[in-house]
């Protein structure tokens, strides 16, 4: 620990609060006693380095010090941006929208980011107020911004915050046009960023940005309701949780004006709360996070249960399950991406052409549903970014609950309009006496059954990671439920087309598969695991269901053993 940076840091930090934090732990490092150990400690970790800024921008813990998610890392790294920016458009000012949801600091990062895009030359675009993720990303297209910067953290824990780039306008001309970063981009702007001189000489103007009115939302919300054509939409009682975050006003306004007014907000979960006060981890993929919707969900009869993260760009899908025990079955990503992409595909099909497009780690359904339709699929490397740049896209989805429905809108997951999507095709099927689940069954007599099961290892020190994927690559499993293992790739070399990234794939003489891969934002290292079981008549179903969970659960077993975490 060098006393000296620390000072130096305080000194230029903007924000009181995490100056006083640094202050107090500087004083317990330095004054002895049993408390200096865990201080130097901390503040060794505070200052191991800067926050990495890269294709997924920021996300840590918040906290002082250039580690953590805190307004000195917010300016450095938006002081970065504008200079790239500039670069990049030969001198002239940048147009950056800016968007925040409700967790903490969010609100006053995204004004920082405004003030520096200000004092740099450029125009920013404050939005109005907190709201979702998909609304920037709308705004990034709609008003023709070069960049869009949205502050959230996702659906990662309390304790943490983020700040998301897209690049549009000017900038990106093709069809990355208002997507996410990808490289070369990050690197540069991470030089920018590391170039960036004293924050005290960075400027701060207190006004002098352009805060956006309601309309920009409003037009969301149109485009989102268009995506249900007029009358289509069935009597359909709907119950809706944003989790704690940004998305109920703005997913109820979008689903009323698509013609579904009867929906019921978990009450529990209805305001924005960066406390997340009833669940866990605010992720709707997580065990019991969806426990109240289920109640609400069996008190008022629903045929639907419909669950936004905090900043709403993912969409989990629940339907009555009659004789279980919730009385409910959440579907699985992959499972809802295969009913959207044969909704999607049905109307690609029409004008023939259109392209579907599916994460490397997703179900290989998606592809089979693509060709039955004439359409082509590509495979991408994991994340939006990747996905929603794919020319000539029509739908794209990653099992982790992201969809992407209207790629010419939002070039980025939206699970917006994803819930409008379902909801249409749910009404619709009600009113043929039929169910979602129906429609799964067709498509696994159609072309095969598909069932997909996530194994997920949280760890404490990410620094097992790296050793553990190396222990794989030179001892790998050489079968997998009870099938020799016939094929391995070993995505870091670039293989199937892909640019090379962190992964190992291995492919069963039977036909399943298991993609293992460190996650992107996330201490975890995850287990992607696919049993495919052919089937063609309707009474095997039962028995074929039951066959792939056990191959599933068996994969996870020996997986969860071989990597040892």
């Amino acid at each position: 620990m060098d006393v000296d940076v620390v000072r130096s840091w305080i000194t230029q930090d903007p924000d009181p609060q995490t100056a006083n934090e640094l202050g107090v732990l500087l004083e317990r490092a330095t004054a002895g006693g049993p408390e200096a150990h865990e201080a130097r400690a901390e503040l060794e970790d505070r200052f191991s380095g800067p926050l990495a800024f890269g294709t997924a921008g920021l996300r840590g813990a918040l906290g002082g010090g250039p580690n953590r998610m805190n307004r000195a890392v917010v300016i450095r790294t938006t002081a970065g941006l504008a200079a790239w920016l500039t670069e990049q458009l030969g001198g002239a000012a940048p147009r950056v929208v800016i968007g925040y949801d409700a967790r903490h600091g969010s609100a006053r990062f995204a004004e920082d980011a405004a003030a520096v895009i200000t004092g740099a030359g450029g125009r920013a675009m404050l939005m109005p107020s907190v709201g979702p993720t998909p609304v920037l990303a709308y705004a990034v297209r709609a008003l023709e911004a070069d960049a869009g910067v949205m502050v959230t953290a996702s659906h990662n824990p309390k304790e943490d915050n983020g700040y998301k780039v897209y690049l549009g306008g000017r900038v990106v001309t093709d069809s990355g046009q208002g997507a996410q970063l990808v490289s070369p981009a990050d690197a540069e702007i991470a030089a920018r960023i590391d170039a960036v001189g004293a924050l005290t000489d960075v400027p701060l103007p207190v006004d002098g940005w352009q805060v956006l009115d309601a309309s920009i939302t409003e037009e969301y919300i149109a485009r989102v309701a268009s995506l249900v054509p007029h009358g289509y939409a069935r009597s359909l009682r709907i119950v809706y949780t944003p989790m704690h975050g940004v998305g109920a006003e703005v997913a109820v306004a979008a689903l009323a004006a698509a013609g579904f007014t009867d929906v019921h907000v978990v009450a529990e979960q209805a305001e924005p709360d960066p406390e997340f006060p009833t669940v866990a981890f605010p992720n709707p993929e997580e065990p019991g996070a969806l426990d109240l919707a289920f109640r609400l969900a069996q008190q008022v009869e629903a045929d639907l249960v419909i669950a936004n993260d905090p900043d709403a760009d993912r969409c989990s899908v629940a339907v009555p399950a009659p004789g279980t025990v919730e009385g409910w079955r959440q579907l699985t990503g992959d499972e809802v991406g295969a009913l959207l992409g044969k909704q999607s595909a049905i109307s690609a099909a029409v004008s023939g052409h259109g392209v579907l497009a599916s994460s490397v780690v997703s179900s290989r359904l998606l592809a089979r549903i693509a060709t039955s339709h004439g359409l082509e699929h590509r495979t991408t490397l994991t994340g939006f970014k990747w996905i929603s740049r794919v020319p000539g896209l029509v739908f794209g989805y990653e099992e982790a609950l992201g969809y992407c429905v209207d790629p010419q809108a939002v070039r980025d997951k939206d699970g917006i309009s994803a819930a409008v999507r379902v909801a249409l095709l749910a009404s619709q099927l009600v009113d043929r006496g039929s169910t979602l689940l129906d429609v799964l069954d067709e498509l696994a007599l159609q072309h095969g059954l598909h069932a997909t099961a996530p194994l997920t290892l949280r760890v404490s020190d990410v620094s097992v990671i790296g050793p553990a994927m190396q222990r794989l690559r030179e001892s790998g499993p050489q079968s997998l439920a009870g099938s020799p293992v016939v094929r391995t790739i070993d995505l870091s070399a670039g293989e199937d087309g892909l640019p090379p990234t962190d992964g190992l794939v291995y492919l069963t003489a039977r036909g399943d598969r298991a993609i293992i891969r460190p996650s992107g934002t996330e201490p975890k290292l995850k287990c992607y695991l696919e049993a495919v079981e052919p089937v063609s008549e309707q009474d095997r179903l039962p028995a074929a269901r039951r066959a792939a969970a056990e191959r599933l659960d068996q994969m996870k077993a020996e997986l969860g053993a071989l990597i040892g975490l």
